[in-house]
């Protein structure tokens, strides 16, 4: 998805080509993820005269909310604090990176709901 998401439409031959020097994945792979993600209705086909070509039919904005809930609770039970734990605890975070999670937690400090 993501791929489709940075270059879309594409066509097969164009997403094997940039998915295989990560993942690995034939043709015959991304032909198959491809026609999953149509029977869940995350992909669109649409049939050219020349090539088929693959168009997201949800936005990332829409998905990444409820896959990151998903995760968490899949994970880590629903607790926040053991994700961070987990990422904390496997490299060292830099000055920036500390400063944009107080910078979150402050705004979610600020947004609570009491």
């Amino acid at each position: 998805m993501k791929v489709l998401w940075e270059r879309s439409p594409s066509t097969l031959g164009e997403l094997t080509k940039t998915l295989e020097p990560e993942t690995g994945w034939t043709r015959a792979t991304v032909f198959v993820m491809l026609k999953r993600l149509i029977a869940k209705n995350a992909v669109r086909l649409n049939e050219g005269v020349h090539a088929n070509e693959y168009v997201p039919a949800i936005n990332r904005e829409d998905v990444a909310p409820a896959e990151t809930e998903s995760f968490l609770n899949r994970v880590y039970d629903g607790s926040i604090g053991m994700l961070f734990s987990a990422l904390t605890s496997r490299k060292e975070l830099s000055s920036k990176e500390i400063d944009e999670l107080r910078q979150i937690l402050d705004e979610a400090e600020k947004n609570r709901k009491e």
